[in-house]
């Protein structure tokens, strides 16, 4: 079962000003393998947080990335590496004593209680009138102040989600955990919903970390994206380098559509079927590339062999599928200009290209 979100937390100890400034979360080494066929969920993942900062743990289903997050929850014991939290090793810590707060799929809400009695429930230390007080304020923070009275039924999904996300900051952690927070919302509610929570998140101060198996929403909220395969941590960093510069094939085909091409790579250049571009980073040899379909151009030319075979419109742009000898390209286009099926153009790159390493020798699913 798990541990319910509202459960209260005792307060995290403060650092001493004296102290040098560290991360806020460090994770060495944290390592889990269940019984059951020896699967390995999690091998030495090692990352850190900053205060205030999101962090998006983004992978397909059973690449670890919940797992990760109960470690860091207190809701799976790690079998190895460690866990601290502004310094003070959590490893092993109840998760009631690790001041987290959490916030997952199914809300958790009373449904007996009254929307102001649900934010106050994990505020039992203290005088009723100031647990009132902090339940108003994280009320009207977001944007529910007028609906203290109401049960939990009587509010849309994006609105219970942000009571949920009322009764976790209520205890002012300095860490939010999330998973899978905006499944059960309807397309476009979770747009709304997913830029309300990253605002409320970063007025509030609280830094969080996001499990989510959707690129967009974790290039939309993210200050930084983990992708997992396999358990394995596989590259870290912004959303915008993450897309643009992938280490590997699988994190370029899971960022986004992608199209791989081979090259000849010497330093900062490869040379192509389309010609010679420039590389993001230097590279030598043989190399698999990642183009993205926004990076390269179409210009009608009746003398060329590309075709287009299929196409998507999609209002603000449209998709085109190119077939060049052997190969299909997907292309990313403006509405600017429209190629019929059976038109035959001529492809350009207008930007530098990802080189890809070797795929990482497959781990346990």
């Amino acid at each position: 079962m798990l541990y319910s979100p509202i459960t209260e937390t005792r307060p995290l100890p403060k650092a001493s000003a004296a102290e040098p400034a560290g991360p806020l979360l460090s994770v060495t080494g944290l390592g889990k393998r269940f019984a059951s066929g020896g699967t390995i969920a999690a091998d030495a993942l090692a990352f850190t947080l900053q205060d205030g900062e999101m962090l998006a743990l983004l992978g397909p289903s059973g690449c670890g990335k919940t797992t990760c997050l109960r470690m860091l929850g207190g809701f799976e014991a790690p079998d190895a590496g460690q866990i601290l939290l502004h310094g003070r090793d959590i490893t092993h810590s109840a998760p009631e004593d690790r001041g987290i707060g959490f916030v997952f799929q199914d809300y958790a809400l009373f449904p007996h209680l009254n929307v102001l009695e649900n934010v106050k429930f994990g505020l039992r230390r203290g005088s009723r009138a100031n647990a009132e007080r902090r339940a108003r304020e994280m009320l009207e923070l977001v944007g529910l102040g007028a609906f203290g009275s109401r049960r939990p039924h009587e509010l849309s999904g994006g609105q219970q989600q942000r009571v949920a996300l009322a009764r976790t900051l209520a205890i002012a952690p300095p860490l939010v955990l999330l998973d899978e927070p905006f499944s059960n919302l309807d397309a476009a509610m979770r747009i709304e919903t997913r830029q309300d929570v990253r605002n409320l998140l970063k007025a509030a101060g609280s830094a969080a970390i996001l499990v989510t198996h959707d690129q967009e929403e974790a290039m939309a909220v993210a200050d930084r994206i983990a992708v997992m395969k396999d358990g394995r941590l596989v590259q870290i960093g912004t959303p915008d380098h993450v897309y643009r510069n992938p280490v590997s094939e699988f994190v370029a085909s899971f960022m986004g559509r992608s199209n791989i091409v081979e090259g000849v790579a010497e330093d900062r250049q490869v040379h192509t079927s389309f010609g010679t571009l420039d590389l993001s980073r230097p590279a030598q040899g043989s190399i698999s590339l990642s183009l993205r379909p926004e990076q390269i151009l179409l210009n009608a030319d009746p003398a060329s062999s590309a075709e287009i075979v299929a196409r998507e419109f999609r209002g603000h742009d449209q998709l085109y599928w190119v077939q060049d000898g052997d190969r299909q390209l997907v292309v990313l286009s403006g509405t600017g200009v429209t190629f019929d099926l059976g038109t035959r153009v001529r492809l350009r790159i207008c930007d530098c290209v990802a080189p890809l390493d070797p795929e990482q020798a497959p781990g346990c699913d």
